[in-house]
C-alpha cells in the first residue's frame, strides 16, 4: 500500500475529481450569469477547435479524451446551435472534419472572459508557489498514468 500524506478520504476525493467538479459548476454557473448557453463539454470540444479548426472527429475526441459516441453527440448539439458544421474530408469522403461556424468562433473571447473570471476565484489565497507546486504534482500524476 501506498503511504501518503493525505488521509484516505482525502486521497479519495483528489482522485474522484472534487475538485474539477466544483470547478465545472462555477464555471457553468458563470456561464449562465453571461448569457452563455453551453455546457462545460460543449466549451472543452469548443476550446480544442479554438486551437486547431477543421479536426477530424476522431482527432477531436482523443485531443478532448472523450469517447467516439460522446463526441458524436456534443458535435450534434454544438451543430443544433450553429457553433459548429461537419464538412467530409476533400481527400476522404468517408471523414468529418468539424469546422467552427462564425457564432462558434465569437464565443471564445466571452467565455474566455468567465473561464479567466472562474480561475481568478478559485486561486483566491493560492500563492504562485503552491500553484506552481500543485501543477508539477498533478503534471507528473497524469504524466504517470497517461497511455
Amino acid at each position: 500500500m501506498y503511504k501518503t500524506a493525505l488521509n484516505e478520504d482525502e486521497l479519495v476525493k483528489l482522485l474522484t475529481g472534487v475538485t474539477y467538479t466544483a470547478l465545472a459548476r462555477r464555471l457553468l454557473k458563470n456561464f449562465k450569469k453571461a448569457g452563455l448557453q453551453i455546457t462545460i463539454e460543449q466549451w472543452a470540444i469548443l476550446d480544442v477547435l479554438w486551437r486547431a479548426d477543421g479536426l477530424t472527429q476522431q482527432e477531436l475526441a482523443s485531443q478532448s479524451f472523450r469517447d467516439k459516441p460522446s463526441i458524436t453527440r456534443l458535435i450534434d448539439n454544438l451543430e443544433k446551435l450553429n457553433l459548429v458544421v461537419r464538412i467530409p474530408d476533400k481527400f476522404d469522403k468517408r471523414v468529418n472534419r468539424i469546422f467552427l461556424t462564425h457564432k462558434g468562433q465569437i464565443l471564445q473571447n466571452k467565455t474566455k472572459q468567465q473561464a479567466e473570471k472562474t480561475m481568478d476565484e478559485a486561486l483566491v489565497n493560492i500563492t504562485p508557489d503552491q500553484l506552481a507546486l500543485c501543477n508539477q504534482v498533478l503534471t507528473t500524476i497524469f504524466k504517470n498514468l497517461a497511455e
